[in-house]
């Protein structure tokens, strides 16, 4: 039976991070049923930075908790490069790490990942041995990530995240989804992201079509039900994996998740 990698991303962007609550989060998370923790690199205020210092804390309780699959981020809106956004791949903890496919307009920002960045970004998880999970929100990127993998050696199953509901991006419709899956290429793995979640029928629809990988968390959405958010993000695993087991599936246990993604074993 095919099993569901469920991701977690917890914080919201901009919200405080105390990393003891986070740790008990996350861990009653994965008791519910995730498989990954999905974080960027922020102060206790909340605010993106390129110090990991307290990204490595947070992770460092997290894991004495739980097995979770620890992925760090190298994006988010910020004004620093590309090295600084990459500086959590030098933590020995960090197994998976998200490789930004393109430009795009995010809300009101400009989120820009050149091919120069891009470039970077994936040299630097192939020589640290992390999987990266390939960040894309329209469609041209999948053809950006694809022409620099003739470059650079891409591993094989390569992760691709859709990424849906962000102004300036693909939205969460069916339509969308059809079209978007459509460009995935063959041989490959992809999950979806629904930023500003504010039902489950999409994610139901992505699982029914072959997702791999779904990524759910305060970072895009604690809604719960109509008139109803979530105050820990446990209570958004739980909800998502009774939608997996009616549809027949399981969810993959973090060792699951690294036997499926093809994780190394971490020698720390």
């Amino acid at each position: 039976m095919k099993k569901i990698i469920i991701s977690l991303a917890p914080v919201a962007a901009g919200s405080p991070v105390n990393a003891d609550d986070l740790a008990e989060d996350v861990a009653a998370s994965v008791r519910a049923g995730a498989a990954m923790c999905h974080l960027h690199c922020r102060k206790p205020d909340g605010s993106l930075t390129p110090d990991t210092t307290y990204m490595e804390e947070c992770f460092e309780k997290i894991l004495k908790k739980t097995d979770v699959v620890a992925q760090a981020s190298t994006g988010g809106v910020s004004d620093m490069n590309i090295e600084e956004r990459c500086r959590p791949l030098n933590y020995k903890k960090v197994e998976s790490a998200s490789l930004n496919g393109g430009s795009t307009n995010l809300g009101e920002a400009v989120y820009i990942n050149s091919f120069d960045d891009i470039r970077y970004c994936a040299k630097a998880v192939y020589d640290r041995a992390i999987i990266p999970e390939v960040e894309v929100f329209d469609i041209g990127m999948i053809h950006n990530v694809m022409n620099t993998a003739k470059e650079l050696p891409f591993r094989n199953p390569l992760l691709f995240n859709l990424v849906f509901g962000h102004k300036g991006g693909m939205q969460p419709d069916p339509e969308s989804l059809t079209a978007f899956r459509s460009f995935i290429p063959a041989g490959t793995m992809w999950g979806v992201t629904h930023f500003g979640r504010d039902n489950w029928h999409f994610l139901a629809a992505a699982i029914a079509m072959g997702a791999s990988v779904v990524r759910i968390g305060f970072e895009d959405s604690a809604w719960l039900a109509p008139g109803l958010n979530a105050a820990y993000n446990w209570q958004v695993v739980e909800r998502l994996v009774h939608l997996i087991h009616a549809m027949g599936l399981e969810c993959a246990a973090p060792a699951e998740a690294r036997e499926i993604l093809q994780i190394p074993k971490r020698s720390l």
